[in-house]
């Protein structure tokens, strides 16, 4: 919780004044049950209605102070709370987003939206209850014990009896609960990841009439969250009834004995009617003690999360600059680069090509060859596990992220459309001119479906694009990618979509309007590749053939195939 702390101690003068005040607010709660007690044993006797009137409004005014007082720390302890969690969800974020792809991997990321979310509400909770039951619990507690002991040494002998056991068993009981809470989180993590994976699919869910699998997959995931919470909140709630019970049986031995006290004359009814407020007080104190602690095994367990991600190593290191190892091959040059996620087989084995400005470079292959692999190292999302990558003569390591990923103008994959304006989802918080903007959608074949809209550029696009199809969403995307004017332009499967003319015209318009870019492209088609200066053809991470298309049709016989089959589908 240490890492918890740090947040809070830069509001450490105003946390303190809300504790003060609540620690003000719970002492003069104690005296209401003495001033009760003083009323009934020392005021009543002298039958004075105008002493008694005096000491009743004594009671409402510290009744009113109190309230107002418990009102104004809880305020200020849900102030305080919600500006930690929120100086702590935003460097949360930051530190999400700067996250390497491979540790985006190892925490996976369903279990990243959880931590952004549930856990910093549970530190939420924490952060705020610490500054108000945490408070007021252990004071009830403390200042009962003492007010009873100074009124009566014999009856308040129970509560000490009782109060150790009910300590012990709260903090017992607490500790076995805090591991069942680090589960109920991990199983969160499942249920947002079917949940996020059957929102981004919903389409294909409904195409293939698999709602009622995915309910039943969802609720299988579902199912397993609600018995691990089940048996968490059931153990944690243990204590509450054995508290009842020994508080119960304590308040029984009071009564009695303290009824039979005031029969015989060695105790004042007034001290009895005390007690037996103060004994509501330490069962109250127990039994917020135990809230408490249930709150702290949940933020516990989501403290250690959100820490593990905030310590997550920076895997990318930047290495010492060399200028000019590879200035003579080429502007973009793979050097015998192999790569492996994690501790599986290698993806790309021994890839070696380079790349000058003004070039082009085509990469084809089958599902799974290895091709947006090659990309996300050029990006360095991930490091080579041998090999070196150089950019205009230098080790892309030894660029700040920034800087290298500036040189690039990119189209992954799947890509994404914001809920924003076209303008804006081009622009991508850069600040590029609008009439670049144009230009770069012009060249992509964008700009003659955006101006049909009414506000044009303006025009708000939907969640995930919905609102436009496969083939304006790409050309969306194109256009972000060339608006920068990047040294490199990469277009990952970016044309898919395309049909065969528009396709070629596109990459008609870039290598014109981008003639001292290289341009690698990655495709599943030959005509998107064919014309490119130089192509690669991948197959299980290795590359089967490297050089023009003409080399290929005559060395590849893979690549000839591809070519055949799909050109001659072409033709018919």
């Amino acid at each position: 919780m240490r890492f918890i702390l740090s947040y809070m101690k830069k509001l450490g003068p105003f946390i303190a004044l809300t504790v003060l005040i609540k620690f003000t607010a719970t002492f003069l709660e104690l005296l209401i049950p003495y001033v009760l007690e003083f009323i009934i044993d020392e005021i009543a006797p002298r039958k004075s209605l105008p002493l008694v009137l005096a000491w009743g409004l004594v009671m409402v005014l510290l009744a009113l102070v109190v309230r107002f007082f418990n009102r104004k720390a809880n305020q200020r302890a849900v102030k305080s709370a919600r500006e930690c969690i929120y100086s702590l969800r935003q460097d949360l974020f930051e530190k999400t987003i700067s996250l390497s792809s491979s540790e985006v991997d190892r925490i996976t990321l369903p279990s990243l939206i959880s931590r952004l979310t549930s856990d910093s509400y549970n530190l939420q909770s924490f952060m705020q209850s610490s500054q108000t039951i945490g408070v007021r619990a252990p004071i009830l507690l403390l200042g009962g014990f003492i007010v009873t002991f100074s009124m009566d040494k014999g009856l308040a002998t129970i509560l000490m009896i009782l109060a150790p056991l009910m300590i012990l068993l709260v903090t017992m009981i607490s500790r076995k609960g805090i591991p069942l809470y680090s589960l109920v989180q991990s199983r969160l993590d499942n249920v947002v990841r079917v949940m996020r994976e059957n929102i981004s699919g919903i389409r294909v869910v409904k195409a293939l009439g698999k709602e009622e699998k995915e309910k039943e997959r969802f609720q299988k995931e579902n199912l397993k969250m609600e018995k691990s919470e089940v048996k968490a909140g059931t153990i944690m709630a243990i204590p509450t009834s054995l508290v009842k019970l020994l508080m119960n049986t304590g308040l029984v031995f009071i009564v009695i004995i303290g009824a039979y006290r005031v029969n015989v004359g060695t105790m004042k009814p007034g001290v009895i009617l005390a007690f037996l407020s103060y004994f509501q007080m330490i069962l109250m104190g127990v039994l917020t003690l135990n809230r408490f602690f249930l709150m702290m095994s949940k933020a516990n367990a989501s403290a250690d999360r959100i820490r593990h991600t905030m310590e997550a190593p920076d895997t990318l290191k930047k290495v010492e600059e060399k200028e000019g190892e590879a200035a003579e091959k080429g502007y973009l040059v793979f050097d015998h680069v192999s790569f492996a996620y994690g501790e599986g087989g290698e993806v790309l084995k021994d890839i070696s090509f380079s790349l000058k400005r003004g070039e082009t470079l085509g990469i084809i292959g089958g599902t799974g060859s290895g091709k947006s692999t090659v990309v996300n190292l050029m990006m360095r999302f991930y490091d080579p596990t041998e090999g070196r990558i150089y950019l205009d003569g230098k080790d892309i390591r030894s660029y700040d992220l920034p800087l290298l990923r500036s040189h690039y103008g990119v189209v992954f994959q799947n890509d994404f459309i914001f809920h924003d304006t076209i303008l804006s989802n081009i622009r991508i918080g850069r600040d590029i001119p609008v009439d670049r903007v144009r230009k770069a959608a012009g060249d992509a074949l964008a700009s003659s479906f955006i101006e049909r809209y009414e506000d044009g550029y303006e025009h708000m696009a939907a969640i995930h694009g919905a609102s436009f199809s496969g083939g304006q969403k790409q050309r969306i995307l194109i256009s972000r990618a060339l608006s920068g004017d990047s040294p490199v332009i990469i277009l990952d499967d970016s044309s898919s979509a395309l049909d065969y003319r528009t396709d070629s015209k596109v990459r008609g318009n870039i290598l014109s309007s981008h003639s001292d870019s290289a341009v690698v492209l990655v495709a599943q088609r030959v005509s998107s590749i064919m014309n490119s200066d130089q192509i690669i053809y991948l197959k299980d991470g290795s590359i089967q053939g490297h050089g023009k298309h003409s080399e290929l049709m005559e060395n590849c016989r893979e690549y000839r195939e591809i070519y055949e089959t799909q050109m001659g589908e072409g033709l018919q």
